[in-house]
């Protein structure tokens, strides 16, 4: 959590204090927002939450020690059932259209003219073909999990779809074929826009924390894609408006229904004052985001068409739920399960329950969609304890996925907590199964929990090496790393960080809580 405090405020005004749910990547609005508060002498206490998670946390009435939400757009929230009722006023902050960027060279490779850093005429059929014939890579995040990727997969759907009208799920059955050539060139998934460019930086940097292979091009935000492009390494970033339409973030600052008039007082003094001409000049010029202040001066940036948003929740469920079933390329996961004898009682009854909330077949809002095992997914279960168990393998296949899913839950309560830990033993297993799995459109990751300090088996420097040794597709595999006890922290992140995954932390967290937000790097 951040707490912006109040400097010197205006004479006329009481301090007064805005606790706001906010999407993470307004973590680079912080320097703007203590220059508001000195002004205004309102400050925002800032907690960070995915934005779709975020989302249904406030439509579900759970906002409570929130007076505000500051997400990247309300679309969603204005669709799900109760969602309007829990807004007392929204105000657009900020523009920042969901966009393709592309390593220049590769642009050239495709054919594709850059002018002025920017790819013209091209439209998101032209981007499909491009996956199909030129073989194009790129990385998006998870539309369960993070605006930026929803807005993507809407922006994709609703321009191939070309109705002039608010996509229908009728529309998408008629061009599933060419949103499953689109997608079939995404290599790389995040939980988060920042993750993922993060990432993205460091593969064309062929940074030792980056084991996959480089990509050609990255979905994101507009802002992120003109801030980051300069990091990248020997090569530049040419942004593709597609012509027929993107979605666009509005960064709506929205106080939540029942706020006092205080409260209500001090939103409108920080709404006049961040979106002044002066402050929407600063926005722009430090965060890259367009104004929404026709008065004040933006970079100079090509005009996007904004598409229509889909007008009912249910489009857009079974949107996200086809691109998970049918459209992206499906995910094959090694769940490699500490059961030795630290584990046994609380925390082995923890990772039961978390496994089994992975495997169910209910069906709930959109986020939680992505959160559970789907169609088409391979799940492998890897236990260990002394040394690595016997690996279960489930295939969720569309007809009788319902059986497997049973059999899965059956499997996970029969776990038992007894012997040693040799985690980095059970690691190189994982990656065994997956080069034994063989070479074909997997999405491949390994999910690793452990509670105890590594104390059987090869140590962390002889799995890394023996990673050498893997295959390319194999070794590109990131292994995500879940905390909690005794584990050797850095070790974990060392693990994590050299293999391109990343480490939640269990013990600040609940476990369940930690196995949903891997599920939008997978």
């Amino acid at each position: 959590m951040t707490l912006l405090t109040a400097g010197a405020c205006a004479p006329e005004a009481e301090d007064a204090t805005l606790r706001v749910l906010a999407g993470s990547e307004l973590a680079d609005m912080e320097p703007l927002l203590e220059a508001s508060a000195q002004r205004t002498g309102v400050s925002l206490e800032l907690e960070y939450s995915g934005t779709l998670d975020g989302t249904e946390r406030i439509a579900a009435g759970r906002a409570d020690g929130f007076d505000a939400v500051w997400f990247p757009s309300n679309r969603y929230l204005h669709l799900v059932d109760g969602g309007r009722s829990t807004i007392h006023t929204e105000t657009s902050m900020m523009l920042s259209p969901v966009v393709m960027g592309v390593l220049e060279s590769r642009a050239e490779a495709f054919g594709w003219t850059v002018t002025d850093g920017t790819v013209p005429d091209l439209t998101w059929e032209d981007i499909a073909l491009a996956v199909e014939r030129e073989g194009l890579t790129y990385g998006m995040s998870s539309p369960a999990a993070s605006n930026s990727g929803f807005s993507a997969l809407v922006g994709a759907a609703s321009a191939m779809a070309d109705t002039g009208a608010a996509l229908e799920s009728e529309d998408v059955a008629g061009v599933e074929d060419r949103l499953e050539a689109f997608f079939s060139g995404q290599g790389l998934t995040a939980g988060s826009s920042g993750w993922l460019m993060d990432e993205f930086v460091l593969r064309q940097a062929g940074d030792a924390g980056a084991q996959g292979p480089t990509l050609d091009g990255v979905l994101n935000y507009e802002s992120v894609l003109l801030s980051r492009g300069s990091d990248l390494a020997g090569d530049d970033l040419a942004l593709v408006y597609p012509q027929d339409g993107v979605v666009t973030a509005d960064y709506p600052l929205t106080l939540l229904s029942g706020a006092s008039q205080e409260l209500v007082d001090a939103y409108e003094r920080v709404v006049a004052d961040l979106t002044s001409e002066e402050v929407q000049t600063e926005i722009a010029e430090t965060t890259f985001r367009r104004p929404v202040t026709a008065e004040a001066a933006g970079r100079d940036l090509p005009p996007v068409v904004e598409l229509p948003f889909p007008a009912r929740q249910d489009v857009v469920d079974d949107l996200v739920a086809a691109y998970f079933a049918e459209l992206r390329r499906p995910a094959r996961t090694v769940y490699v399960l500490d059961v030795s004898g630290s584990m046994d009682g609380e925390r082995i009854d923890d990772l039961r329950t978390s496994l089994t909330a992975l495997t169910g077949t209910d069906e709930g809002p959109l986020s939680s969609r992505g959160q559970t095992f789907q169609e088409r997914e391979e799940v492998t279960l890897l236990p260990f304890s002394d040394e690595p168990g016997e690996p279960l393998t489930f295939v969720l296949e569309p007809d009788g996925s319902e059986g497997v899913r049973a059999e899965l839950a059956e499997e996970v309560a029969a776990l038992e907590a007894d012997g040693e830990t040799a985690a980095y033993d059970a690691v190189g297993r994982a990656y065994d199964l997956l080069e034994e799995a063989g070479e074909d459109s997997h999405l491949l990751s390994v999910v690793l929990m452990t509670d105890g300090e590594v104390n059987q088996g090869r140590d962390l420097d002889e799995l890394l090496g023996s990673l050498a040794e893997a295959p390319s597709h194999v070794a590109a595999a990131p292994v995500f790393t879940v905390l909690f006890g005794d584990a050797d922290a850095a070790q974990m992140e060392r693990l994590s960080s050299e293999t391109g995954g990343r480490v939640f932390d269990a013990r600040e967290m609940e476990l369940e809580e930690v196995f949903r937000e891997i599920r939008g790097y997978q």
